[in-house]
């Protein structure tokens, strides 16, 4: 057991070292760093929002705005339903759901029939079905209504609260790698924190905009005045213009290509005019439909229209008045069959807002308009004062180890003392290496990983004196504690593992933190004690003459 071969100290030199150039990157500057040999490790250890400082936003998404565009996405699909088996009716909606009705009494039967199709089971085949999305009941007065359920609500949140995460994130990526957290609490709330960022005005207009383009067809014989002066007809509506706000546009509700089928949103500069512009592109199929579109409306203009969600205004009685931020911010005439699938949008735009848009493009469309109900700034001397905090902790508990285990072990403790050392080098540099971001809980990790991995060595060195105690002589009693504690150690150390991936699986923000560095110092923890301990113990029992193990161990 204590026999090294040179292919084993080579390897166990090699990780050490790689341990020490990893986390040296941490105690240099930014400016050193720019000389620092490209072909060594180069990452800095990222520290969270209660270590740096940054924003901290909670989020609400407006659970009825997605309930009526679940209502109005479900009006269309009546409409086509009852369409297609050529039935006429009408439709209205009360309160939270649609009431249809069919204009000859006796198709009612067939009404109620064609809508119980609509409704879609809860859940899948593999964890069962919790009930359905929509209920489809039938009134005495011969109205069919039909409406979301609360099971289908709420899944419905569920699933609007995991595609705002995954928008909100690749919104804040764009700003770098600065390793945001972006949690859901409750059914209906995200709490986002973004260490290092301290113009929550930006921020929060980045996340906050629902940016949800779609491209309409104008209508080609009436214009807004003469519909409000008449009646609007119906499928159309009137949307204003986002440059003459004076000036309004007839639109067809449904788009002809979403937002959602945008690959790519660049800004740029109009070659013409030099004013800011984005340029696009669609995917595949949403190419193909705009260039058939595009060629059946060669000579009309087509509207591209941006929905930045609610805006809410404080009324002079106290009051909060809540519009629906809807604009047209170009309205293009189209000059010849547009068959690339890419464009520009222009829209009188300002360079930080072509900028901002395109990021928010790019990251796709919010499924619903998000309320900010909390806006906390972590400021940076804050983050000192956890920081020093922690390291005076760790520095009193340092020596607190260090002298119990010199007092108990003598030579062998400075040997376990030693491993500790390498223990966390290989921690914080295996995080540096892999982005990790460190937090308070973090640090709390790495104290708990050296109570750990000074437990390691105690059972090891406790292990060699009971071997001694049973006349063992000195060096078999110390291959014998090592070899005797590894499956106690390994035993041990491997609940806490368990537990440490549950955490990081179940938990978010402080807790996977403190999750990684628990997880991290395991396996560091198990390699020092039995490789890097061994081999210095090894090396001094090959070197020292007497073969006696020094008090007091």
């Amino acid at each position: 057991m204590l026999h090294f071969s040179r292919f084993k100290i080579g390897i166990v030199a090699i990780v050490c070292l790689w341990g020490v150039l990893a986390t040296l990157p941490n105690l240099l500057s930014s400016e050193t760093l720019r000389y620092w040999p490209g072909f060594l490790p180069s990452s800095q250890l990222k520290l969270g929002l209660d270590l740096k400082g940054g924003a901290h936003l909670l989020l609400q998404m407006d659970a009825d705005e997605l309930r009526k565009d679940w209502l109005k996405t479900l009006r269309g699909d009546v409409r086509k339903q009852l369409l297609d088996a050529k039935i006429k009716h009408t439709i209205g909606q009360s309160g939270n759901v649609l009431r249809v009705k069919a204009v000859e009494a006796a198709e009612s039967a067939e009404v109620y029939r064609l809508l119980q199709a609509l409704p879609q089971p809860l859940g899948n085949a593999f964890v069962g079905t919790s009930g359905y999305d929509l209920e489809a009941t039938q009134a005495s007065d011969g109205f069919v209504d039909i409406g979301p359920t609360a099971a289908g609500m709420t899944e419905r949140l569920s699933h609007a609260a995991s595609a705002a995460i995954e928008v909100i994130r690749r919104r804040i990526d764009a700003f770098g790698n600065i390793e945001p957290i972006i949690v859901r609490q409750g059914t209906d709330r995200i709490l986002v924190q973004v260490p290092g960022f301290d113009d929550t005005a930006t921020l929060k207009k980045l996340i906050g905009q629902t940016a949800r383009l779609t491209f309409h067809d104008v209508h080609n014989t009436m214009t807004a005045e003469e519909a409000r002066q008449t009646r609007v007809p119906i499928g159309y509506v009137i949307h204003p213009d986002q440059e003459d706000t004076t000036r309004e546009l007839l639109l067809k509700e449904t788009p002809v290509v979403y937002g959602e089928d945008l690959v790519d949103a660049q800004p740029g500069f109009d070659q013409n005019t030099n004013e800011p512009i984005i340029s696009f592109r669609f995917n595949q199929k949403a190419a193909r439909e705009f260039a058939r579109f595009s060629s059946q409306n060669v000579g009309r203009p087509f509207a591209i229209v941006l929905d930045n969600g609610v805006i809410e205004k404080k009324l002079a009685d106290g009051s909060i008045e809540k519009t629906r931020d809807v604009k047209v911010v170009s309205d293009p005439v189209i000059r010849e069959p547009i068959l690339g699938g890419s464009g520009q949008i222009s829209g009188n735009f300002t360079v930080e807002e072509a900028s901002n848009l395109a990021v928010q493009l790019r990251s796709g469309a919010l499924p619903t308009t998000l309320t900010i109900i909390e806006e906390r700034t972590v400021g940076p001397s804050l983050g000192a004062d956890s920081i020093e905090a922690g390291e005076m902790a760790a520095i009193v508990g340092g020596f607190g180890v260090a002298g119990f285990m010199i007092f108990a072990y003598g030579l062998f403790g400075i040997f376990a003392l030693g491993a500790v050392l390498f223990n966390l080098l290989l921690i914080v540099g295996t995080m540096s290496a892999i982005g990790s971001t460190l937090t308070l809980p973090g640090i709390a990790g790495l104290i708990l990983t050296v109570g750990m991995a000074v437990d390691a060595n105690v059972l090891i060195y406790e292990r060699i004196r009971e071997e001694m105690r049973n006349g063992k002589q000195p060096i078999s009693a110390i291959d014998s504690g090592f070899s005797r504690a590894f499956a106690t150690i390994i035993d041990s150390n491997l609940t806490t593992l368990i537990a440490g991936i549950v955490m990081f699986w179940l938990g978010s923000g402080p807790i996977r933190g403190f999750a990684v560095t628990l997880s991290l110092g395991i396996f560091a923890t198990v390699f020092t004690a039995f490789l890097v301990t061994r081999l210095m113990v090894a090396i001094w029992v090959a070197r020292q003459k007497t073969r006696k193990i020094p008090a007091p161990l």
